[in-house]
């Protein structure tokens, strides 16, 4: 099998019919437009990564369908080893880009997710569901399909079920069953990297009860499927996006809206279909590898990051060294997050259906840490590079290239003796996007809040056990119980 190419990726975003939109205006071309080129080229360096030695076996493997080589983000993975290669990637990911690369993350986490769970239907409801996503999933190694992962509904009023809602469009659900295929109408909100995919992978946002089954739903589709209207929502580099030169760099990120209006998903492209008991599955089994390997994103841009402060001390005519201590700190946070991941994914087991599932308390422990470790990261990355990565005191593009005041701007911005003023700047404008821009991740709330991930952490902590162990311990023997709240 031949592995797909930048070029061949990059050919079939130009080929696909545009249906997203940004401040109003409908982009023809995702690749080369200024609001999406950006994080198509943060994707296309994953194709580049392929005839890396030093990456080649990170960003590829052999399909366990057939042994033929393919891209990793299209794989099951059916060992712990597999799974922190999905970490490798992640970190290299960052490392090659600084920021999110969704669509080689989210919609391969949800189609392992999806290959345990649609096993479970099949075997307990004798559906066929498995089969199909096998076949798709065949089409998805063969072609290299980049593959966006939509789980987040608009929701609607938070205190009131799908079923509730005013407007039941809050939800993506199922308006009608056909023959041959269903109709669904909603919304899924705040999805990464869906301007850079070829397809979109749909999950159910949460776990159902029969009231809500038309919620519960599952499906793949092409990214540019008559029906879906995609709106590219705001970042905060939005007002440097559309500009030439190195205020912003080459990569970054982009969060979509995906508008469903009667939008027809034939029987082939299906994996559930109002199966609502088996929606708390997929909501914890994609909560927990995705939780857990998400520590190698923020580790991945945390390692950018010290990059980034140790140029600024330099092109600022210092030493690195003199900021070791605070540099080791940022590395200490790196490696927490990520060896947490990788400790909830060994505590993880393999599912019946073949494919490596984390330890769900674990995960969602490393939940809380990634939303935590890498704003202090972000932090001391601005400490050492000072006030120009921080306060945003730096002239833009068009006034350090002025023909009339460039000079004086570049004299006055130079710092260190032996570095040139345009590499200070370089250096300067990275850190600002590192930790205030666009190269920002969802450390807080990317793959769910940290308040719900504290809920499955004290819902898997078996308390009482652990005032057992210490009475033992202590020699009392007469039963204390806890009064309850007054």
């Amino acid at each position: 099998m031949t592995l797909r190419t930048r070029e061949d990726y990059l050919t079939a975003l130009k080929g696909m019919r545009p249906n997203i939109y940004k401040f109003g205006e409908r982009i023809e071309d995702v690749t080369t437009h200024p609001a999406t080129r950006r994080v198509v080229e943060s994707h296309a360096r994953a194709f580049d990564a392929v005839d890396d030695p030093k990456l080649a076996d990170i960003f590829t493997t052999q399909s366990s369908f057939d042994g033929e080589p393919i891209h990793r983000f299209n794989s099951l993975m059916t060992s712990l080893e597999d799974t922190l290669y999905n970490m490798k990637l992640k970190r290299a990911s960052y490392r090659m880009t600084g920021t999110c690369s969704g669509g080689t993350c989210v919609g391969w986490n949800a189609a392992n997710v999806l290959w345990a769970v649609t096993h479970d239907m099949d075997e307990e409801m004798g559906t066929a569901y498995q089969a199909r996503l096998k076949n798709w999933l065949l089409q998805a190694q063969k072609k290299g399909l980049v593959v966006a992962g939509a789980l987040t509904d608009a929701k609607g009023d938070r205190s009131l079920k799908p079923s509730q809602q005013p407007d039941p469009d809050s939800n993506v659900h199922v308006v009608e069953v056909r023959e041959d295929g269903i109709v669904v109408r909603g919304a899924k909100v705040m999805i990464a990297g869906v301007a850079a995919s070829d397809e979109i992978m749909v999950i159910p946002g949460s776990g159902y009860g029969e009231d809500d089954k038309d919620c519960a739903v599952a499906f793949v589709i092409p990214r540019d499927i008559e029906g879906l209207t995609i709106v590219e929502a705001r970042r905060a580099s939005d007002s440097r996006e559309f500009e030439e030169g190195f205020d912003i760099p080459e990569t970054g990120i982009t969060q979509a809206y995906l508008m469903f209006e009667n939008v027809f998903v034939p029987n082939e492209r299906v994996f559930m279909c109002k199966e609502y008991k088996y929606t708390g599955k997929i909501i914890q089994y994609f909560t927990a590898n995705y939780r857990a390997c998400i520590g190698a994103c923020v580790a991945g841009q945390g390692d950018v990051m010290i990059g980034a402060a140790m140029l600024m001390a330099r092109t600022n005519g210092l030493s690195a060294k003199t900021f070791m201590p605070k540099l080791v700190d940022m590395a200490l946070n790196n490696e927490t997050t990520y060896t947490a991941g990788a400790g909830a994914l060994a505590l993880g087991k393999q599912h019946e259906a073949g494919v490596w599932m984390a330890d769900s308390v674990a995960a969602h422990t490393n939940k809380v840490l990634v939303a935590t470790l890498p704003y202090e990261t972000k932090r001391l990355c601005q400490d050492i590079a000072g006030g120009i990565g921080e306060t945003g005191c730096l002239p833009s593009y068009q006034d350090f290239m002025d023909p009339n005041i460039g000079p004086l701007v570049q004299k006055y911005v130079k710092g260190g003796q032996k570095v040139t003023a345009e590499s200070r700047v370089r250096a300067a404008r990275l850190v600002e996007w590192l930790t205030l821009g666009a190269g920002v991740p969802g450390t807080m709330h990317g793959g769910g809040s940290p308040d719900g991930a504290k809920l499955v952490v004290r819902a898997g902590t078996p308390f009482e056990d652990y005032v057992t162990y210490a009475a033992r311990i202590a020699g009392i023997e007469e039963e204390i119980q806890d009064p309850g709240r007054k």
